[in-house]
């Protein structure tokens, strides 16, 4: 039924309604120009809200379930769902479409129509439920692409930046945290985009929850890659809750002076097999010592003070980290123990000039190999390749071999050993079971060691003397078979 517009006629009719309306329209005529051609700002990054119910940001569009309030007409008022064709199906003035509008936007519209069949309609629109958005995500993420994101009905919310990332299943450890973009298309249509930045280091080192911005549908998400790494940062991004999920498997390559060096696969679990590294802990991510570990351990020629992680990003050139495992071993600098990302290269270099006490200090780290091979040969019980855990006296390798056998002499041996520079050096050892380990009686052993135990004087006459009667002996024995 089409209201009567009576009053408003009888109002501007008098000389007060006529005073009174004089100005306002005056200024309606002047104002609305000036605000239609007022530039529109684009936004650097927008604080989300907790509830979708509020702000101007969104766009409608189909799927979407609105509220819609007609002041003093309740049987106007309700709830409706944006159709296929981004309109809305309202009694009396029939299809709006609202598609692309805000929710302020949809409210002047509908205001406007609802003009031609009520008298001062006071119309207010409220978002009930918000539709699945899609949205594209690329950069520095595990899985970049296109994803539909459903609204979080339990709370009420659309869905967040951090949400979408966990999604494509975390950033990268090369992500730029702090230069993270979204392109958006303007409310106004026109088919421009404002591009959002976002400093989701600030959400995740202060708890800036305007950081973590609302999306809307069409967005495009960027993390572009760092230029330079942050080794402290990187620990800390490996543990965020919107970083790489620690039950990825990653494929590595492990190259240079490692006992195993090439490719391998990272897991987690309770059980290695092969070339896989299994992590035990299950909040913690692959690192360089468990790489190095898989791969044999360090060799004698490493060089722990420049280990490099090549790294390759999706935007931007290739990244080169510098890592010093001397650090790590005294200093106890976890820093350079850099987390590992999907095809990540470790490189360990070849030393220039190794220092023999340093390869004493290094032969006990965790990412020296487990056991070292030392060969025994001569006068012991059991001579062969022995294995024996790293920095092993020379008392225990002799101990480990069975002992000197009746024939041995015991009072020194010979010690062989391949050096890191490709020399090799031969000494005479003292031996002193009762000595600790020391580097004149009692050094430690490295690998491929070799241990020379001779045989005593007295033993080399006795055998040369039966090389020569063997013959006689066999005659002498030959008549004794044959006398009566």
């Amino acid at each position: 039924m089409r209201l009567s517009k009576q009053p408003l006629s009888l109002l501007s009719n008098s000389f007060f309604g006529r005073t009174l309306l004089l100005p306002l329209l005056v200024w309606a005529a002047i104002a609305a120009p000036v605000i239609a051609q007022a530039p529109r700002q684009a936004a650097t990054v927008q604080a989300p809200t907790s509830s979708i119910l509020e702000g101007d940001g969104y766009l409608l569009g189909p799927g979407d379930r609105v509220r819609i309030d007609v002041f003093n007409v309740q049987e106007f008022s309700g709830e409706y769902q944006v159709l296929p064709n981004g309109s809305l199906n309202l009694p009396l003035i029939g299809a709006v479409r609202v598609q692309g509008r805000t929710l302020g936007q949809a409210q002047s519209i509908i205001s406007a129509r609802y003009r031609n069949v009520l008298q001062q309609p006071v119309i207010t629109v409220s978002l009930l439920a918000a539709r699945p958005v899609r949205v594209a995500i690329a950069g520095e993420v595990n899985r970049p692409g296109t994803y539909t994101v459903p609204a979080l009905s339990s709370e009420g919310n659309v869905p967040s930046l951090s949400r979408t990332i966990q999604l494509a299943e975390g950033v990268t450890q090369a992500a730029d945290l702090r230069q993270v973009q979204i392109r958006r298309l303007r409310s106004a249509g026109d088919g421009t985009n404002e591009v959002i930045r976002v400093d989701l280091w600030d959400l995740l080192k202060g708890g800036n929850l305007q950081q973590d911005v609302r999306l809307q549908d069409g967005d495009s998400i960027v993390i572009p890659a760092t230029t330079v790494v942050n080794l402290q940062e990187a620990q800390q991004l490996s543990a965020a809750n919107f970083a790489a999920r620690n039950n990825r498997p990653l494929k590595i390559t492990v190259a240079g002076e490692v006992n195993r060096p090439g490719p391998y696969t990272l897991l987690e679990g309770a059980v290695g097999t092969g070339n896989q590294l299994i992590n035990p802990n299950l909040l913690q991510v692959p690192s360089v010592t468990r790489a190095i570990q898989v791969a044999g351990g360090i060799t004698q020629l490493a060089d722990v003070r420049n280990i490099r992680v090549r790294r390759i990003t999706r935007l931007g050139p290739p990244q080169v980290i510098q890592l010093d495992f001397w650090k790590l071993l005294k200093a106890g600098d976890v820093l350079q123990d850099l987390p590992l990302q999907d095809g990540d290269t470790v490189e360990i270099p070849t030393a220039k000039a190794p220092n023999d006490a340093e390869l004493t200090d290094l032969a006990t780290a965790s990412f020296s190999p487990d056991r070292i091979t030392v060969n025994i040969a001569g006068e012991v019980e059991r001579p062969g390749a022995v294995s024996l855990q790293p920095n092993t006296t020379l008392n225990q390798a002799i101990l480990a071999a069975g002992g000197f056998n009746r024939d041995a002499i015991t009072r020194s041996v010979t010690l062989i050993r391949l050096n890191p520079n490709g020399t090799v050096t031969k000494r005479e050892v003292p031996v002193n079971f009762e000595q600790a380990l020391n580097d004149q009686g009692n050094p430690g052993l490295r690998n491929n060691d070799i241990i020379v135990v001779r045989k005593s004087g007295l033993s080399n006459f006795l055998e040369r003397t039966g090389q020569i009667l063997g013959p006689f002996t066999g005659l002498i024995n030959l008549f004794r078979l044959f006398s009566p």
